[in-house]
């Protein structure tokens, strides 16, 4: 299937490779749902020899599997993932019209795959800045809603092995997948799926996915390359690709909280792979916790701190916790302890709220509704800090201690009437910063969004580096 490229001047658009990178409760009080404590299996780790002599003197001898060297990086990682945010620079990336990016995630060193509010899919290049839209997976039936323009899509990802993309289709309640490499079309969930629009999609393995959604359920999805076989790479008489139509093999609904039943709406999901479970977050103000196997078991369900909307939430593996952002704060949330040791974080960033998250190792980074990004070491459990500059004489240092933050470029704004009848005109608004992800082997941050109310038509893109 060859993508639609817009742009002045036609090329053929480069080929999509395979992504090379990735795309993560003080006083919680256990809610009425929960089914029992779990108890986490302690493994030991092998004693590791950390000395960089050591590390040296097995490469001088051509050691493979040496002891001392996952030792050796794991320390050069969590270096790096400290220093790198202070040495990252802005580039803007110019995406036309299209309105409040949603969703991301790096396809290779070059290429990030972006999903937006008007419901357009499509790879920019980091590097010459092209763009190239990904046509939508339509539903089979034809008296289905269509996409409207309020909705978008909000969820991109890949599953581990990159070679299946899972986003959003035509019709917001669909769940659409694709070939990695070349973006064909696999398949479409538009079968006894969802009801209303997908916010979330977790993959549990190469070939089963996650879906969560407004409607207050979780859906289970599973992909058969077997069976897709003869319905890809080729088209209909009309020239349209033809692709496969499928049902979720389990559907769970989100328990009714006595304390805002009517909002069960799924905001967000994160896959302990590990564990083989599955946290949620809903805008009712609760995370749940789901037993993920050929069917979802719900574990437990756990009130959360800050109610007000809670619309991110990562894992990390490293450190066993799930971090969960709402209006103002970052909540850090591990299931099997009744007591979280670990502070919940203020963003501070004037109530415009926690967009977007992401675990590296120990640091979280943070994207705001201010146009900001902010990075948090949670070992230290203290924001990352500007480097202190010292004069002259090298005798008096600077100024420390200032809260480490990343500020945006303006993006572009539609001036249209709504912009002037209801801002005044003003032409300064922070781009709330929907999405970001990583390329670490590439020392990288793609950074996207759009303006922070709701009727405001505009977006922002940057590359740090």
């Amino acid at each position: 299937m060859a993508p639609q490229q817009t742009g002045s001047r036609k090329r053929k658009a480069p080929a999509i490779e395979a992504a090379a990178a990735s795309s993560s409760l003080k006083g919680a009080e256990a809610g009425a749902d929960r089914e029992g404590p779990l108890l986490p299996k302690k493994q030991k780790r092998p004693a590791t020899r950390r000395s960089l002599l050591h590390y040296l003197k097995g490469r001088e001898v051509g050691a493979r599997g040496c002891a001392g060297i996952p030792g050796f990086h794991g320390k050069l990682r969590g270096y790096a993932v400290q220093k790198l945010p202070e040495l990252l620079r802005e580039r803007e990336l110019a995406l036309g019209t299209l309105n409040k990016v949603f969703a991301s995630q790096w396809l290779n060193a070059r290429q990030v795959v972006c999903g937006t509010k008007c419901n357009t899919l499509f790879v920019v290049d980091v590097q010459s800045g092209q763009i190239t839209r990904i046509p939508m997976l339509r539903d089979r039936g034809a008296g289905l809603a269509r996409a409207q323009p309020s909705c978008g899509i909000h969820a991109i990802e890949l599953n581990p092995s990159q070679t299946f993309l899972a986003t959003g289709g035509e019709n917001p309640n669909s769940l659409a997948v694709y070939q990695l490499p070349t973006l064909d079309p696999l398949c479409l969930g538009d079968r006894q799926g969802h009801k209303d629009w997908i916010f979330a999609i977790a993959w549990m393995s190469d070939t089963v996915a996650v879906s969560g959604s407004r409607d207050g359920t979780v859906a289970l999805w599973r992909m058969d390359p077997d069976t897709f076989t003869g319905s890809i790479a080729w088209h209909n008489d009309a020239g349209l690709p033809v692709y496969a139509h499928i049902r979720p093999r389990d559907v769970e609904t989100i328990p009714r909280a006595s304390t805002n039943p009517s909002n069960r709406k799924v905001r967000a999901l994160a896959f302990n792979r590990k564990n083989q479970e599955l946290g949620a977050v809903s805008l009712d103000g609760y995370f749940h916790l789901w037993k993920a196997r050929s069917t979802l078991s719900r574990l437990l369900s756990i009130r959360l701190p800050y109610c007000r909307e809670n619309v991110c939430l990562t894992y990390c593996d490293e450190l066993s916790l799930y971090a969960v952002g709402s209006q103002s704060h970052v909540s850090f949330l591990d299931p099997r302890q009744r007591q979280q040791n670990i502070r919940p974080l203020c963003s501070r960033e004037g109530g415009t709220g926690v967009r977007s998250l992401s675990f590296y190792q120990h640091i979280i980074t943070v994207g705001t509704g201010h146009g900001s990004l902010l990075f948090y070491d949670i070992r230290a459990q203290k924001f990352l800090e500007e480097r202190a500059t010292t004069s002259l004489d090298c005798s008096s240092p600077g100024p420390a201690g200032k809260k480490l933050k990343l500020t945006c470029g303006r993006g572009w704004l539609n001036h249209d009437d709504l912009w002037v009848n209801y801002f005044g005109g003003m032409d300064e608004f922070p781009n709330a910063l929907y999405t970001h992800c990583y390329n670490w082997p590439e020392m990288k941050l793609f950074v996207a969004g759009g303006p922070l109310p709701s009727g405001l038509h505009g977006n922002y893109a940057g590359l740090w580096s």
